[in-house]
């Protein structure tokens, strides 16, 4: 069979890097099929060119997998697919919740042939065994003999061929600033986040995550020789293409067992298996200074804190009281100190909030180093305690919010101000976060670092300045490069020209950040 495997985007934003389901089902289909892969953040399509696409491509069967925020476009992708007479399965967090939903169980229409609950690992060849003898079933579970739900185990993890998959379209540099950035040196000119996994499940429970539900409370790990091994092939191309290639662990919780944690890091150490890397950890493990240490030696680069909101009330309503407010600057001090720079996720809308909080945040933010932070909204997404508590209240706004996604936008009412307010909010947020003035700002924190920090600084903050305020189009990008020339040409010309020393005495030092300011002449 000519297999088509499809995540879809959102139609908003540009997610930042591809998802790794994608790339592990092909490594997982059984011999004798052909597996294509298509990314709808990086090659978007409309129901009609997909559709077009299955056609000309002579595809047999197609496997969607999609989060709550992109289910509307995956349903309406497979209902586009369906109609040429070609099957759709399904999976992913959303679809293993409300499989009623994707299967027209539910009264509305039927999106999918079959679905495949929770993780697909063991799942994924019965169904293309099934599909390919004409006899796929509707629900695949994984269950052991007893009928008991199983977690695969990942000791023996397939091997992804990154040296041979096609990463261009992943490449996060405009085309329009390639040239530019090529001049820089250190391998600008391409710059791609490639997802790694080195373990699944969590133990925390948060309120309004999904994460525990699907893949469970017990952590499983893979080993350290396969992770080791997968960073190895990844730097190994990096390098021999002259290119950025970052990579990011999306464990749900890189560092929940810190003592595995460090053998990691140890071996990755060991190995010379260093690349940039990013992953998620929560506040309260990074307290341990040598884990600290482990991440910035063995290529840690960024560390994303679900830090949520600076409210221990908040936090303890949302069964996130683990996360200590009064230790975030320590937190984010202890990583900077090693040149690791913090990822911070704030959710807006919850029960304490009150107006102004944006500004409340922002104030803490800017007493942080810099880093990059990001702004939500409190979501309730299916069968998560929020969602049932919200419901139980009588307090959804949108009971299926995800058949019409819109981006930040609530699902319910908040208790102490309303929806528009917190709406406001997150754009205040966003709008001060990511002005040109916060990433000059973020940029000159950073002066007495190399320039390739500073870089990375910049070029992070207008990747993520998108996730709010998409840059889809060159004009978008001319707007934002015009907007932010004063910092552009400063980095340029010192890339050029290299750094002058700076000169010494309170008089010259005023005179140096005087000159330092002064805005080039660039006609728009």
């Amino acid at each position: 069979m000519r297999i088509l495997l499809y995540n879809p985007d959102n139609g908003v934003t540009r997610n930042f890097m591809p998802h790794l389901w994608m790339f592990l089902l092909q490594s997982l289909t059984p011999p004798g099929h052909e597996v294509l892969l298509i990314d709808g953040n990086a090659k978007p399509m409309n129901e009609a060119e997909i559709a077009q696409y299955v056609r000309d491509e002579k595809i047999d069967l197609v496997g969607i997998g999609a989060m709550t925020r992109m289910i509307a476009k995956a349903y309406r992708i497979a209902d586009a697919i369906r109609a040429t007479g070609v099957k759709v399965v399904m999976g992913g967090p959303h679809v293993t919740e409300l499989a009623d939903e994707a299967l027209g169980r539910d009264g509305g229409p039927r999106h999918a042939d079959a679905v495949a609950l929770g993780e697909a690992d063991e799942t994924w060849p019965q169904m293309v065994n099934d599909a390919a003898r004409g006899q796929l079933k509707e629900i695949y579970v994984p269950v052991d003999e007893t009928g008991k739900e199983r977690k695969p185990s990942l000791k023996q993890y397939p091997v992804i061929p990154w040296q041979s998959i096609d990463l261009e379209q992943f490449n996060l540099v405009p085309k329009a600033a390639t040239a530019m950035l090529q001049k820089v040196g250190e391998g600008w000119g391409t710059f791609r986040i490639i997802p790694v996994e080195s373990g699944r499940g969590c133990p925390y429970g948060c309120e309004f995550c999904t994460v525990t539900g699907f893949f469970g409370d017990s952590i499983r790990f893979r080993t350290n020789e396969s992770v080791v091994n997968e960073l190895l092939l990844l730097k190994a191309r990096g390098r021999k293409e002259k290119g950025q290639m970052a990579v990011f662990f999306i464990d749900d919780n890189f560092a929940i067992n810190v003592k595995r944690t460090k053998s990691l890091l140890r071996d990755i150490i060991a190995a010379g298996a260093q690349v940039h890397w990013v992953a998620q950890i929560s506040a309260n493990l990074l307290r341990d200074e040598e884990l600290v240490d482990l991440i910035a030696a063995s290529g840690g680069k960024w560390i994303f804190i679900g830090m949520e909101s600076i409210d221990p009330a908040n936090l303890k309503d949302v069964n996130k009281g683990f996360n200590k407010p009064g230790e975030y600057a320590e937190v984010l001090e202890r990583l900077a100190k090693r040149n690791v720079y913090a990822i911070t996720s704030f959710i807006f809308g919850m029960d304490n909030d009150t107006t102004g909080v944006g500004e409340r945040t922002l104030s803490q933010v800017r007493t942080w180093p810099p880093g990059l932070p990001i702004f939500g909204l409190l979501t309730p997404l299916p069968a998560t305690p929020l969602y049932k508590r919200l419901e139980a209240a009588g307090r959804l706004t949108r009971a299926k919010h995800w058949q019409e996604f819109i981006p930040f936008a609530m699902a319910h009412t908040p208790l102490k101000m309303s929806i528009d307010e917190a709406h406001a909010e997150v754009k205040y947020g966003w709008a001060h976060a990511y002005s040109p003035e916060a990433l000059a700002q973020a940029v000159d924190a950073l002066d007495d670092q190399p320039l390739g920090y500073r870089i990375n600084i910049f070029l992070a903050r207008l990747c993520f300045r998108g996730i709010y305020f998409p840059m889809m189009g060159k004009l978008a990008w001319a707007k934002v490069i015009t907007q932010n020339r004063r910092t552009i040409f400063k980095l340029v010309k010192e890339a050029m020209f290299g750094r002058k020393a700076r000169p010494q005495g309170p008089e010259a030092e005023v005179a140096y950040e005087e000159a330092a300011t002064l805005e080039p002449h660039v006609s728009a």
